[in-house]
């Protein structure tokens, strides 16, 4: 459709942001849930408080301070110039840094919730069978927690899709580098261009349903496979 031509590089370029950065959270999140879910330490409701702060943050808050750290005065702006630029800000690598640490929570909770609901007797029945804990980990309680892997990565996925406020802040609106999807609805709506804003939108609403509607039916489908199991046994 001639009207849609210039949404083709917004789409690749937010399935290429939520693509990497689903990824970036599994391997961040999954250790950081395993020691929430496991560790008896003092500092562990801290960690929580701070992994679910995205939470209620306004995105605009999360996103001026990010801004700060990756400009040309920040972190960001040292990291960046150890490669020859001056600043992670309205760049690709930013907007996975700041979808990272946005979307954390989503992926880090549901994996969370499913570790704690493990208990105890799975991973003490794999030590009596002299597994070691890396063994355990990865044999017994990675496999039982598959729901909660399988939730995380689609709310990861679908939050990171759906992200605004943050994106707009430390991004901007730079056609092939930092322009995602929401931000080309804002700019047609901007612009008045109402039908190409009905379809974007449109899309994603379609989106985000089957989204929602495959995780449904996969976790029942697990759930009712891992009944099978026991049953089975």
């Amino acid at each position: 459709m001639p009207e849609l031509a210039g949404i083709w590089s917004p789409i690749r370029l937010t399935l290429a942001l939520a693509s990497i950065t689903t990824l970036v959270l599994l391997i961040l999140g999954t250790p950081i849930a395993w020691w929430l879910a496991r560790s008896k330490s003092l500092w562990k409701e801290v960690v929580a408080t701070l992994v679910a702060l995205p939470l209620v943050l306004p995105p605009t808050v999360l996103g001026f301070y990010l801004l700060v750290a990756l400009g040309p005065n920040g972190p960001g702006g040292w990291v960046a110039g150890r490669f020859g630029g001056h600043s992670l800000a309205f760049r690709f690598e930013g907007l996975v840094i700041g979808s990272v640490l946005y979307s954390l929570p989503f992926v880090v909770q549901p994996i969370r919730n499913a570790f704690e609901a493990l208990g105890e007797r799975p991973l003490e029945v794999a030590a009596t069978l002299r597994a070691s804990p890396w063994d355990a980990f990865w044999s017994v309680a990675v496999p039982l927690a598959r729901p909660g892997f399988l939730t995380g990565t689609v709310l990861g996925f679908a939050h990171t899709v759906g992200e605004f406020g943050v994106v707009l802040m430390i991004g901007g609106n730079i056609p092939g580098e930092t322009k995602v999807l929401s931000i080309a609805i804002y700019d047609y709506v901007e612009t008045l261009q109402w039908a190409q804003a009905h379809l974007v939108a449109g899309g994603m609403l379609a989106f985000s349903f089957v989204v929602i509607l495959t995780t449904f039916l996969l976790e029942r489908r697990i759930g009712r496979a891992g009944t099978d199991a026991l049953n089975h046994r």
